[in-house]
């Protein structure tokens, strides 16, 4: 095994003694995503054959890996290897069963198998947002995500995310009247905004945010949000986050945050207190498409972490607080604002081949490629981008989007291992050409994604259970206290 082990150990950049038979995908940090097509890439030419998405989904694990190279070694077709969707280690259709259980299964003993990061574990229904990963689908309540973000208005998108249905005209002007009498932050709230001027956004907004509960509807000791309450709850912070995003930037900009005219759209609004001053209308469709796109994606880590503090009971407030703490994380949401540092590192177009092979040659990820989810180009991406060549030619400079276009272009290689261009790549770019900081790209991005945690904390708590997972207990057993075994001594 050790020519198997040595390519395994290569790709992932470990040594060879940590190949055992445990090994699996995001067991250890190195076998990541990027680290998962990195070593298909390497299978792919040592053996000769091409791995496929079925073949990736496969080979996540030593055992299953070694199973493969032994069926090459002993000439076996491709057909042989592990089949479409069987779990890794599993023999090929007409062969017995291998005596060892298949991999990512605990050993025999054992009570429990272990899925890493709950991947591929379905832990509840929804009827909130289908993705289809190979096919590159997003729809929001049967909606396509083009058909929405083409056609819609954000607050026809919370309505539907909210409510269940897109509204009618009349359900239309009453939402957004909702909507603009909540945008009002309680004056506390915004002098602790301002005394976290010099705060990353990131970190003012999840402080305000739970700030926002000790200045709500107060319930009676003991009892918990109602279903309404807590629509009710979700409808003002739709409104108010992006009030807050605004006055932060405003009072670390030296002044004060300018009020929307009432009568304005939620992006229209976000946009003039947010600059300081109408913005264009490429700036407002933009934003709006923007707000649109990055609504919901389901089962995300800050979606889950928002059912968790629903599942405790815990209302929406805090919900949306564990949301937004999350989703700050470098490989959540935090992953938009570094990839403006990629704009900045390539510098030119004309560099783009050498920069992803520098990094790619150092087991790096190229920031704005890949996703969890999609195995082909995120759904999201075109319309992103289709609003930057907008604000570009409005504003006349295109050196960012060439840059962009030409690393894509240069990651085009991988992009049938999953490796395709994400949501993040084009966002940062368009909040930059409206003349915003780098580190608003994460903000920016939660004030649309509000709306589906919003809705995906309802549909927790209408049907809600405690979220207790069990964690596989490993360690030690029955030990002895040192101040016992000095007491037997004696």
């Amino acid at each position: 095994m050790s020519s198997v082990d040595a390519l395994v150990a290569r790709a992932l950049g470990i040594t060879e003694d940590r190949v055992t038979d445990t090994l699996e995908y995001q067991s250890i940090r190195q076998w990541d995503s990027l680290g998962h097509i990195s070593l298909m890439v390497a299978l792919e030419e040592a053996y000769g054959v091409p791995v496929d998405d079925e073949l990736t989904l496969a080979l996540r694990s030593v055992t299953a890996i070694r199973e493969f190279a032994e069926g090459r070694a002993a000439d076996r077709t491709p057909s042989t290897a592990p089949g479409p969707g069987a779990p890794a280690g599993q023999p090929p259709a007409g062969q017995p069963p291998a005596q060892q259980p298949p991999a990512g299964q605990p050993p025999a003993g054992q009570r429990h198998t272990v899925h890493r990061g709950l991947d591929g574990v379905s832990f509840d229904r929804t009827t909130i947002t289908h993705i289809d990963g190979a096919e590159g689908v997003l729809e929001y309540r049967g909606y396509s995500i083009h058909d929405l973000a083409e056609h819609a208005s954000f607050e026809e998108v919370a309505h539907l995310l909210v409510h269940g249905e897109l509204p009618d005209a009349a359900g239309l002007l009453a939402f957004e009247k909702e909507l603009r009498a909540a945008r009002e932050l309680p004056a506390p709230v915004l002098d602790l905004a301002r005394s976290l001027a010099h705060a990353h956004p990131m970190d003012a907004l999840r402080t305000c945010v739970s700030a926002l509960e000790a200045f709500g509807p107060r319930r009676d000791a003991g009892t918990d949000e109602t279903y309404e309450q807590a629509r009710d709850t979700g409808i003002a912070l739709i409104a108010r986050i992006p009030m807050l995003v605004a006055a932060h930037h405003a009072f670390r900009s030296g002044r004060e945050p300018s009020v929307p005219a009432e009568e304005t759209s939620s992006a229209d609004a976000f946009l003039t207190a947010l600059l300081g001053e109408r913005p264009t209308p490429a700036a407002v469709r933009f934003l709006n498409k923007g707000l649109i796109v990055h609504a919901d994606h389901s089962s995300n880590a800050s979606a889950f972490a928002a059912r968790v503090a629903v599942g405790s009971r815990a209302g929406m407030t805090a919900a949306v607080t564990a949301a937004v703490a999350t989703f700050a994380g470098s490989v959540h949401g935090g992953a938009a604002e570094r990839v403006m540092r990629l704009v900045d590192e390539v510098a030119a177009p004309e560099r783009a081949a050498e920069y992803v092979a520098q990094l790619r040659g150092r087991g790096e990820p190229v920031m704005g490629f890949g996703h969890r989810v999609y195995r082909t180009e995120d759904p999201r991406v075109r319309h992103l981008r289709a609003t930057v060549v907008e604000l570009s030619r409005e504003r006349g400079d295109g050196r960012g989007l060439e840059i962009l276009d030409a690393v894509a272009e240069a990651m085009r290689p991988y992009g049938r291992h999953g490796l395709a261009p994400n949501v993040d790549l084009y966002a940062g770019l368009a909040y930059r050409l409206l003349g915003l900081p780098d580190d608003l790209a994460v903000p920016l991005f939660v004030v649309g994604r509000t709306a589906g945690w919003v809705a995906q904390a309802l549909e927790q708590q209408a049907n809600n259970v405690l979220i207790r997972p069990l964690l596989d207990y490993v360690g030690p057993r029955g030990r002895a206290f040192p101040a016992a075994r000095e007491a037997d001594a004696r």
